[in-house]
């Protein structure tokens, strides 16, 4: 017969069995603190772990030049190269927060920053009635990712394997997506061309509010098709992250995710770090906007080729170098998320906000476009399709893809 002692607890109350869950968490948060980075290793990796930083010398530029009223095609230069280095710690901040945050809420943070300096500057632009900018910015921010970031991307991946694979699924409902935004676009120009008798886009009305060349009866009727498709497509947009982040997350899982990288910053840094570049960006895309008008009449540039092909550029330089070599390491499904998604966040999330802004604050933004950038939309998107529906890709593809942006890039040149 056994001893009382042999069943008898050690402790009293299962104190020697501590719940394990709660020990788990305490542990987990004692290791979590134990190896969180310092405030100067945070601040160290966020100013010097890319050399993309070195480009941060021209942002005292940029305030100077704006400042002391220099030639405007320093202005211009200035501001436009200071975005690229700012784009980039945008992207880190957001990124070290995210990984913090759990998966619902890191997707949420990338939906909102991962376009900060197209919003920045889309706000920028519409603050100061540059509204073809606005436009034009956005549509070539669209274009840039689904074309020649997703057209080298392919490239880049075909240099690693002759055929390279993704979920199909998942990229289908992405471009699903897109072709719904592209058909938003195509409505108000449709309005435009069978009620009214003028193809000048809305965003040509001067800051005096006369409507050049456009029925006030029609141009109302815009704004009410403007703001109502907007609002549609915030709530899309919506359902579009529930979809992505929970009900079918698995669609959007990377093959192969690999390693998870450890956080060099902690929250606090990242989260003061985003808030202060946010502020820096504004300004320089504030000193950008404003240098435009005078550089693009002074060198013979046009505006269109600016909004649609320059800024764009900037504005994601690090998500293109980003996209690219993801593509080259396999991990399309990432890319596709890059490329795609990125499109997506435009033509759902900042495009219809900054209507709104603009509903607001008493700018008249609408989402007509020309005839040519509404034909140039809809080529893109349903190139873009046609592509990636059987989900595979190849070098070939990225060469088709970029040779359209090339072909757009000539037409707004001469436009």
């Amino acid at each position: 017969m056994s001893s009382p002692s042999e069943h008898s607890p050690l402790l009293p109350n299962g104190a020697n069995h501590p719940s394990d869950s709660s020990f788990l968490s305490r542990a987990r948060a004692a290791i979590k603190a134990e190896n969180e980075p310092s405030y100067i290793n945070s601040f160290k990796f966020f100013v010097f772990g890319s050399w993309l930083n070195i480009l941060l010398i021209f942002l005292p530029l940029s305030f100077l030049s704006h400042h002391l009223n220099w030639d405007a095609a320093l202005r211009f230069s200035f501001s436009f190269i200071a975005i690229i280095p700012l784009a980039k710690l945008l992207g880190t901040a957001t990124e070290q927060m995210s990984g913090k945050l759990g998966q619902t809420l890191a997707g949420l943070m990338n939906a909102s920053f991962g376009n900060a300096v197209e919003i920045i500057v889309g706000i920028a632009a519409l603050f100061q009635d540059q509204l073809v900018i606005v436009q034009n910015s956005m549509l070539g921010s669209i274009l840039s990712n689904i074309l020649l970031v997703l057209g080298c991307s392919f490239i880049g991946a075909g240099t690693r394997e002759r055929e390279s694979n993704f979920q199909v699924t998942a990229a289908q409902a992405s471009s699903s997506l897109m072709t719904l935004a592209c058909i938003t676009l195509i409505i108000p120009a449709a309005y435009n061309t069978l009620k009214g008798n003028s193809s000048v886009p809305a965003s040509t009305i001067p800051s005096d509010g006369v409507r050049t060349g456009i029925n006030p009866d029609r141009f109302d009727g815009l704004l009410v098709i403007s703001r109502g498709t907007a609002v549609l497509l915030l709530g899309v947009y919506i359902l579009y992250l529930y979809f992505q982040l929970r009900s079918h997350s698995y669609l959007f899982q990377a093959q192969d995710e690999g390693d998870l990288e450890e956080a060099e910053m902690n929250l606090v840094s990242a989260g003061v770090a985003l808030a202060a570049v946010t502020v820096i960006t504004s300004f320089c895309a504030d000193y950008l906007v404003a240098s435009i008008e005078e550089f693009a009449d002074r060198y013979h540039i046009p505006k269109p080729f600016i909004g649609l092909i320059l800024l764009p550029i900037v504005a994601n330089a690090a998500e293109h170098v980003t996209s690219v070599w993801m593509a080259m390491k396999g991990q399309m499904e990432l890319t596709i998320g890059i490329c795609v998604g990125s499109s997506i966040q435009i033509a759902t999330f900042v495009v219809p906000l900054l209507v709104i802004i603009g509903w607001m604050s008493h700018h008249e933004l609408t989402l007509f476009f020309a005839n040519f950038e509404t034909i140039t939309f809809f080529a893109s998107v349903f190139l873009v399709n046609t592509l990636i529906q059987d989900g595979k890709s190849n070098y070939m593809e990225g060469v088709m893809l970029i040779t359209l942006y090339l072909v757009i890039a000539l037409a707004f040149w001469v436009s």
